[in-house]
């Protein structure tokens, strides 16, 4: 016997079809909520509901399993029929993470689950503490981001579905890897989400980039916000992930008492403590609000991290001058990296050109742990027109003055697939909607946005076609090829070196010092008995105290006195009665 339930305020009747029957259901209770016993029912049975008399019978909004699409009927999926053998696992503390974002579908030629598995090895090799995978939750299509997911309880069927998931966050286990999930709770995609024919899922009292904001404060928000918190706790105690990365908190309209965050991290910090397993919750915030990563009991959200945008700006900016479009109008200088890496927000209550106001609020005596540094990720990468990486806009050489900022900054690192063996293909944005008319306004709308900047349309790829997908795909026969080689043995020795240098670990506030110059264009960060020294400009000379020791240098450099020559950085372990 299965019981099926459907919380539906906006229905006078709903009825439930299985298999070529069709029965009313009981209800509405006093909260709205409808309700079914069906004997013959059990995992595997197809269903629908229909609503009043629309003819029509719609997959649940809560499903959890989606065999045939998100616009076909949803199937009973029994979460105990699994066979974990993880038992005892224990994700690394995030403060000592080393995270790799990656998209299932782009991450080998195949784009599953199961073939994502026989890359986990090498992941391990190179250092990797955390794999973050970008949304898996059912979407229309076979391929896209995943940030357009309707089903928020169903696994993308085209990557292996539910049990396909169990089976790679089974794998990475098995190799000491912990899993890191992106979920979206702040809009809805626009193709097969049915949840407006049964609930107050949006309001239009509201508006985001996607429409009508998620309700999350008006009549009706305590089963919205009940299926977003059941969302999160199923991947973490159904589906063995350690962890989710929240997508665009900014996006949120709550003036709730509890926010919707605090209320997330609270019921998951009692899923931690019912589990004995270590859980996180990483945001994704453009605020520059530290109350966002400011523990509840001291008056924050209770998020135990956030991505860093400021620090990836800062560092993209003088890496590649050119970039001055969009928020990268408020960057550009050297000075405004070292802030980064000292203070983590460089927009902390003033002026910010690009929004024309005043932004952010200083992190007082937050560590630094509570923040991702990066260079590249899905959205830097594939919201640019041709979706080209950094080693394609600034050249190898500034690629691994990146990444050795990256490593070896105050932030917990992460990395985007490919980046760390220069990968040659792009990571462009790519969809597959059914709905045509759908499809056709994406591409031109994409085409119009870049167009606006000066490319010629022509030359921007087409979302919606299915090169723009298969280009992105990585191309894992080149690891071992010639510079590719060469940039993936610097990012091993990278993170060999944080993983085995104290200091490089400590995410204490004021304890990384930034000195620079402007004009001769280098930057030097020291962590303790470590300095970083990058040099962008001429050739010049870095007088090294006695007894300083190259640890790591992107280009061969003589050591007596220390010369740098353009686009390179070297790191030295300085001697102690030295150390800054």
């Amino acid at each position: 016997m299965h019981r099926f339930e459907i919380w539906a305020p906006f229905a006078k009747r709903v009825a439930l079809k299985t298999g070529n029957s069709v029965s009313p259901m009981n209800g509405p209770d006093a909260k709205d909520w409808w309700r079914l016993d069906v004997e013959s029912a059990s995992a595997g049975t197809d269903y629908g509901f229909l609503v009043d008399d629309d003819g029509k019978a719609y997959p649940d909004p809560r499903s959890q399993w989606q065999p045939n699409g998100v616009h076909e009927l949803s199937r009973v999926y029994d979460h105990s029929q699994f066979e974990w053998n993880d038992t005892g696992f224990q994700a690394a503390p995030l403060a000592s993470a080393i995270i790799y974002e990656l998209h299932i579908g782009t991450f080998t030629p195949e784009g599953t689950f199961d073939t994502a598995i026989a890359q986990l090895d090498y992941l391990a090799r190179l250092g990797v503490t955390h794999v973050e995978l970008m949304p898996v939750a059912a979407f229309d299509g076979r391929h896209g981001w995943g940030y357009d997911g309707v089903a928020l309880n169903a696994v993308h069927e085209p990557y292996g579905g539910p049990d396909g998931l169990k089976r790679f966050v089974n794998a990475a286990h098995e190799r000491g890897l912990a899993v890191l999930l992106d979920v979206v709770y702040n809009h809805f995609g626009p193709s097969g989400n049915y949840t407006g024919k049964f609930g107050p899922y949006v309001i239009e009292a509201h508006h985001t980039p996607w429409g009508g904001a998620v309700n999350l404060e008006d009549a009706g928000s305590y089963e919205v916000r009940r299926l977003f918190c059941d969302n999160a706790l199923m991947w973490l105690r159904d589906f063995h992930v350690d962890g989710l990365r929240i997508d665009a908190v900014h996006a949120f309209v709550d003036r709730s008492a509890i926010h919707f965050l605090e209320q997330l991290a609270t019921e998951v910090e009692a899923l931690e403590a019912s589990l004995a397993r270590r859980l996180v919750l990483i945001a994704e915030s453009d605020l520059n609000d530290p109350r966002v990563v400011t523990p509840c009991e001291a008056g924050g959200l209770g998020i135990d991290a956030q991505w860093s945008d400021d620090f990836h700006h800062a560092l993209f900016t003088v890496l590649c001058p050119a970039e001055r479009q969009g928020y990268y109008m408020d960057f550009g200088r050297l000075q405004q990296l070292a802030k980064a890496l000292e203070h983590t927000f460089v927009y902390d209550g003033i002026y910010s050109q690009h929004r024309k106001r005043n932004h952010g609020k200083r992190p007082l005596g937050l560590s630094q742990h509570r923040f991702l540094g990066y260079i590249q990720d899905h959205d830097q990468v594939g919201n640019r027109a041709i979706g080209d990486r950094l080693n394609h806009i600034a050249g190898i050489e500034r690629a691994k003055i990146a990444a050795a900022l990256v490593l070896t900054a105050p932030f917990v690192p992460m990395l985007f697939e490919g980046e760390e063996w220069a990968a040659s293909s792009p990571f462009q944005y790519f969809a597959d909607h059914s709905d045509r008319e759908l499809a056709r306004a994406v591409s031109a709308g994409r085409k119009r946005e870049f167009a606006a900047f000066g490319w010629d349309p022509a030359s921007i790829p087409d979302p919606e076609s299915a090169a723009a997908f298969e280009d992105s795909k990585l191309k894992w026969d080149e690891v071992n090829l010639s510079e590719h080689a060469e940039m993936l043995e610097w990012y091993r020795a990278l993170i060999g070196l944080r993983r085995n240098t104290p200091c490089l670990n400590d995410g204490t506030p004021g304890n990384t010092r930034v000195t620079f110059d402007e004009q001769a264009n280098w930057l030097r960060m020291d962590r303790g008995n470590v300095a970083v020294i990058c040099n962008l400009g001429e050739e010049f000379r870095f007088p090294a105290p006695h007894g300083a020791r190259v640890l790591l240098a992107s280009r061969e450099a003589p050591e007596s006195p220390l010369t740098l020559t353009r686009d390179s950085v070297v790191i030295l372990k300085m001697p102690d009665s030295s150390s800054r």
